[in-house]
């Protein structure tokens, strides 16, 4: 199974090439454009030995039989002498051509590899929104950013620039050493000699960096993560003065991940200068070694020339092969990466999943559970049954199973088979789809998610409707409105990220409003009454009472929240240790008449 993964990493730059379907053919005359751009570029240099040896000097031209009659039908080599700017004009002509391929090449990776990179964005978006809520809780919300920013653009520079990098420098190493072995065997193997010491020196570097290089990959999505957390409690920061603490676990943090960049900055640096010194010594010996085969007749003027321009050409690729694999190894990383989201398996439905029609029967028959990275029980043999249109309340301490029950209904977490079963409208809930099971159960969570929008934007999300007056209609029923048309800017207020512009309640009535828009038969106010005051919860309860139908489900730590519902149910440690009716439940000795005494003072005044 190990040797499996190992081999699924070092394979999984190689595993996107699906995603350049539909590219493929950019990515191919950017292929041709580079060959013919190379070739344009080597051709200059022969056009000077051309020129030195043949059309200044005496020498035959030593080029293919077509070119030299086509020279002699134009005058041959006095012609050339006295119009030399036809060499020149030659010249120019390759260079014209190598910038318009260079150019051709750029235009079509470009289009390439951003269509690339926008196709697995939107894979990676549309995959995350379907993986397990469990994952989710398993995984950094900045860790996850920071794999989808900064992996994704080393992605795309990959894509982008060394990927074809990485075929241009063996494109010109080949034609480069193809056309020095056509001048002169002996120099040629002097600087044949000195790539193997590069590449090996490079492929060292590239091991050494690649470790070194994950680390520090890792180490930043730490600190994206704790800067993200930040970000998102400035107001619990601020409020208990923890400033210099979250400053000193940042600075921490990001001194750690410098050292690791300064460490990884030090392997380059040894790298780049070794790279330096060998492409220095390697244009001084065959400058050198050129001058020696000229003087001996076994070179022109004109090879020698064209010799040391092609040795030119060829250090700069063969000392970014370097970089190339530098790159390639940062890129291997940031892509196995970017894999383990992808590879993370999304929610399924069951072979045949059923759509039914869902009124509100809710049944939980003897369910057992516990968290997949907990060995402790959450809930333990728990059985109610919820009939369709009524009121349903949860009472229990924090950690009781409370809005655990609401995550197995909704599927948030799956519930394993043999531990019991929960149906709705005597269905299996394993049985149904999922989206059609969540589009038909509206919860509000006691820590509502707002996002970035307006009132109006923020009540109407996922609705059918967005008329303002159907949105004022269902802030009206949340005991919204009043404060909302008493902002400047009234529906239109921008909420802010997170609903940070209001306050608790607010922020709770309003997911109020946007889950009764829903107008789904079965509704869930996890504690979503928390931070409203008594007089307001007892508005928002007989709003919902009088216009709002289908099976209500509350939980809450108010006693006057639940006291109207039809039954009520109590937990205690997962399990459930009372169930009644208020009235009944008030006149029996245990936990929900304590807090009843407690919530209206009688233990006070007794």
């Amino acid at each position: 199974m190990e040797k499996k993964q190992e081999k699924q990493k070092k394979s999984s730059i190689l595993r996107f090439y699906p995603f350049t379907q539909g590219f493929r053919r950019n990515f191919v005359l950017a292929l041709v454009t580079i060959v013919i751009s190379v070739i344009a570029s080597y051709m200059t240099p022969q056009v000077i030995r051309v020129t030195v040896d043949s059309v200044i000097n005496d020498n035959p031209f030593n080029l293919p039989d077509f070119l030299v009659g086509w020279i002699n039908a134009i005058g041959g080599r006095e012609m050339l002498r006295t119009h030399i700017v036809i060499c020149a004009a030659i010249s120019l002509l390759f260079a014209v051509i190598a910038g318009l391929s260079n150019y051709a090449y750029r235009m079509n990776l470009a289009r390439a590899c951003e269509g690339t990179v926008a196709r697995i964005r939107n894979t990676l978006f549309d995959h995350i929104q379907k993986l397990p809520y469990a994952w989710h809780n398993s995984h950094q919300t900045g860790d996850i950013i920071q794999r989808c920013t900064n992996d994704l653009d080393l992605i795309r520079n990959f894509v982008n620039a060394q990927l074809m990098g990485c075929i241009r420098v063996l494109l010109l190493m080949v034609v480069s050493m193809v056309l020095m072995f056509s001048m002169n065997a002996r120099l040629s193997l002097i600087v044949l000699c000195f790539i193997p010491l590069s590449v090996g020196a490079s492929l060292v570097f590239f091991i050494i960096q690649g470790k070194r290089f994950e680390k520090a990959d890792e180490t930043e999505g730490e600190l994206t993560a704790m800067v993200q957390e930040n970000l998102t409690g400035v107001r619990v920061v601020r409020a208990f003065g923890r400033e210099r603490f979250e400053i000193d676990r940042f600075n921490k943090k990001n001194r750690e991940y410098t050292d690791y960049w300064a460490r990884l900055g030090q392997i380059m640096g040894i790298n780049w200068g070794l790279g330096d010194f060998l492409a220095g010594l390697q244009v001084l010996v065959v400058l050198v070694a050129g001058v020696f085969f000229v003087e001996n007749g076994s070179l022109t003027e004109g090879e020698y020339l064209a010799f040391t321009a092609y040795n030119s050409m060829l250090v700069w690729p063969t000392r970014s092969l370097g970089r190339l694999l530098g790159e390639l190894s940062k890129t291997s990383i940031s892509a196995t990466r970017l894999f383990d989201i992808l590879d993370a398996e999304e929610e399924q439905d069951c072979l045949d999943p059923q759509e039914p029609d869902i009124r509100g029967d809710i049944v939980f028959d003897h369910v057992s559970f516990h968290y997949p990275d907990s060995s402790t029980g959450v809930l333990d043999d728990v059985s109610f049954t919820i009939k369709a249109g009524t009121t349903f309340g949860i009472l229990g301490a924090t950690g009781s199973g409370k809005s655990t029950l609401m995550y197995l209904l909704d599927r948030l977490y799956d519930l394993p088979e043999g531990d019991g079963t929960i149906t709705v409208d005597g269905v299996d809930i394993r049985n149904i789809k999922r989206s059609h099971l969540r589009k038909n159960i509206g919860i509000v969570l006691q820590e509502p998610f707002l996002f970035s929008k307006t009132f109006r934007e923020s009540i109407a999300d996922g609705a059918n409707k967005e008329d303002i007056e159907t949105v004022r209609h269902y802030a009206r029923l949340a005991v919204i409105d009043d404060a909302i048309e008493n902002f400047a800017q009234g529906y239109e207020t921008p909420i802010g990220e997170r609903g940070v512009t209001i306050s608790g309640g607010q922020k709770q009535r309003v997911a109020i409003a946007r889950m009764l828009m829903q107008d789904t038969p079965i509704k869930v106010f996890d504690d979503s009454l928390s931070a409203v005051d008594m007089e307001t919860d007892a508005k928002i309860r007989h709003s919902i009472q009088e216009n709002v139908h289908g099976t209500t489900i509350l939980i809450a730590h108010r006693i006057t929240t639940l006291m109207n519902a039809d039954q009520i149910i109590v937990l205690d440690r997962g399990k459930v240790v009372q169930m009644g009716t208020h009235q009944e439940l008030v006149e029996q000795d245990g936990i929900y008449k304590r807090i009843f005494d407690i919530q209206s003072g009688k233990e006070e005044a007794i």
